[in-house]
C-alpha cells in the first residue's frame, strides 16, 4: 500500500506513530493528539528543512499505537525513543532543556518527581519529555496508579494524599519496604513501555490473591488494573485490512471478519460478577458497540456459566430485534470457555456463526471441532490483532467491575448505619460525591444535610473512617 494511502486510513485519535525505512527499521517516533492530522502534515506540499526532507524521503511504512490521551502518548513516546533509538530523534535524546521524570532511588522510600537537571546521584531518570504541561498531567495519573510518597521528608502523621489513596503511608508503617519496592518495579515497567507485561503481572497477582481468599488485596489490585487500563488502553494498530485477510484465511471464514465481537467476565471469587462485550469494526474499536452485563443467573465461581449467560443474552436479543450478527466472536479463555459459548450459539440456532477463544497462559487459539489449538508465533500480526481484541474486552470488564464494586461498597457502608434511609443516603452521596468525600468532611459539613443530627453525624464519621 502506498504510504499516502496508509496515512488516509489513520484514525483521528491520540497516539504514537513509528515511521519506518524500507528495511523495516524505525527511523522516527512521534506523538499526536490526532494521528491522522499529525502524520498527514508530513506529506503536504510545503517547504521543509533538509533534515525533515531526508526523513520524509526515507519513510516507507508507518505503524501506530493508540493511547487514551496525549499525556499517555507523551510517556510512551519517550519510552520507545529510549529503547529504539531512532536516527531522526537524536535532537530529543540529546537536548538538555526538556523535562525528565526522576525516581529518587537513593531514598528509603523513593519519590517520583519532575526535574530538568540530570545528576549522577543514584536516581533513575526517564525521558526527556517534550511538553512539561502534559508531563504534569501524566505525573498526576502515575501518582494515583502507583501511590508513592511525595513529601520531601517523612512526616510524623498521615497527610491528605493517604486519604486520597495517592500514598501508602510509609511515614506510619502503612506499607512494608518490600511492598514499596514492588510498586517501584511496576512503575519502572510502565515508564519503560512494558505495559502489556505489567498488566499480565497485575492480573496474575489479583487472581492469586482471590484464590488465597485475600479479598481486600484482590480488590485493591482490581482497582489498580481498572485505573491503569483506563489510562493505557491504547493498542498497536496499522495494516488492519492485511490482518483481517490473514485472519479470514487462517480460520477459513466465508468472508473477512469486518465486525468482531469479544466477550470476557470479571469477578473476584464470584462476587459482583460482570461481563463485557466489545466490538471491533474493520480491525478497530467501535465504542458504540460496547455492552456491559451484570451477571443475573449464576451464583458463585463459574466462569463457563457466566460466558453462557452473556452470550445467550446478547444473541437472543439480536435475533429478537432482527439485528445484524457479527462476522466473528472472540471469547477470552480456553477450550472450556469456547465450548460454553458454542453450546449457547447452537441452542439459538447460530451454529454457523464463527467463534474462537484465546487462552492467556500460552496465547493459544481454540477453534470448535479442532482438537489441537492454533499456535501462532509471537510476532504474528494475526495473533496481535486477536490479542488486542481480547485485551480490550478484558479492560472493559475490569473497568466496569471496579466502578460497580466501588459504588456498591459506598452504598453498603451507609446502609449499615441506623437512621439512614434511601433518601438520606442519596442526599449524602450527592453532596459529598463519594465515601472518600465523606471521609474528608467534618461534623459541621455533615450537619448541613437535611435530617442529619449531631449523633448521626458522629456515627457516620466513625463508620467511614
Amino acid at each position: 500500500m502506498d504510504i499516502k494511502e496508509k496515512v488516509k486510513k489513520l484514525p483521528y485519535s491520540p497516539g504514537v506513530y513509528l515511521m519506518k525505512s524500507g528495511e523495516g527499521k524505525v527511523i522516527y517516533i512521534g506523538k499526536a493528539t490526532s494521528l491522522k492530522k499529525r502524520v498527514g502534515s508530513y506529506f503536504k506540499d510545503r517547504p521543509v528543512s533538509p533534515r525533515l526532507a531526508a526523513l520524509i524521503e526515507n519513510i516507507k511504512d508507518i505503524e501506530y499505537i493508540l493511547t487514551s490521551n496525549e499525556a499517555q502518548a507523551l510517556l510512551l513516546e519517550a519510552a520507545l525513543i529510549k529503547s529504539r533509538r531512532p536516527k531522526y530523534n537524536i535532537a530529543l535524546r540529546d537536548d538538555k532543556n526538556y523535562p525528565l521524570l526522576k525516581l529518587t532511588l537513593y531514598e528509603k522510600y523513593p519519590r517520583l518527581l519532575i526535574t530538568r537537571i540530570k545528576k549522577n546521584d543514584g536516581a533513575m531518570y526517564f525521558g526527556p519529555y517534550t511538553e512539561a504541561k502534559l508531563l504534569r498531567k501524566a505525573l498526576a495519573f502515575l501518582r494515583r496508579a502507583f501511590p508513592l510518597r511525595t513529601c520531601k521528608a517523612l512526616p510524623k502523621s498521615l497527610c491528605l494524599n493517604f486519604y486520597l489513596k495517592q500514598c501508602l503511608g510509609p511515614c506510619v508503617g502503612g506499607v512494608s519496604e518490600n511492598k514499596y519496592k514492588h510498586i517501584l518495579n511496576q512503575l519502572m515497567m510502565f515508564l519503560e513501555g512494558r505495559s502489556p507485561e505489567l498488566l499480565r503481572q497485575l492480573q496474575e497477582e489479583m487472581e492469586k490473591a482471590a484464590k488465597e481468599k485475600r479479598y481486600e488485596e484482590a480488590c485493591k489490585l482490581r482497582d489498580q488494573i481498572g485505573s491503569f487500563t483506563q489510562f493505557s488502553a491504547g493498542t498497536k494498530s496499522g495494516n488492519e485490512t492485511d490482518r483481517l485477510i490473514a485472519l479470514r484465511e487462517m480460520l477459513n471464514l466465508k468472508k473477512e471478519p469486518v465486525i468482531i465481537e469479544a466477550f470476557d467476565v470479571s469477578n473476584i471469587s464470584g462476587r459482583e460478577a460482570v461481563g463485557s462485550m466489545v466490538t471491533f469494526k474493520n480491525g478497530r474499536p467501535h465504542k458504540n458497540g460496547y455492552r456491559k452485563f451484570r451477571i443475573r443467573e449464576v451464583k458463585g465461581i463459574d466462569d463457563y456459566a457466566m460466558i453462557k449467560e452473556i452470550v445467550r443474552r446478547r444473541y437472543q436479543r439480536l435475533l429478537e430485534e432482527r439485528q445484524a450478527l457479527p462476522d466473528l466472536i472472540v471469547i477470552d479463555g480456553g477450550r472450556g470457555h469456547l465450548s460454553s459459548a458454542k453450546e449457547e450459539l447452537d441452542r439459538l440456532g447460530l451454529s454457523g456463526l464463527p467463534v474462537i477463544s484465546i487462552a492467556k497462559e500460552f496465547e493459544h487459539i481454540f477453534v470448535p471441532d479442532r482438537p489441537e489449538p492454533i499456535k501462532l508465533p509471537g510476532n504474528s500480526l494475526v495473533l496481535y490483532l486477536i490479542q488486542r481484541i481480547r485485551d480490550e474486552a478484558h479492560r472493559f470488564a475490569i473497568g466496569y467491575h471496579s466502578s460497580l464494586r466501588g459504588r456498591l461498597t459506598e452504598e453498603s457502608i451507609l446502609d449499615s448505619i441506623k437512621g439512614i434511609g434511601p433518601k438520606k443516603k442519596t442526599a449524602i452521596i450527592k453532596h459529598f460525591g463519594s465515601i472518600e468525600g465523606i471521609k474528608r468532611a467534618t461534623k459541621a459539613d455533615l450537619l448541613q444535610i437535611k435530617g442529619v443530627t449531631e449523633p448521626l453525624a458522629r456515627e457516620i464519621l466513625q463508620k467511614v473512617r
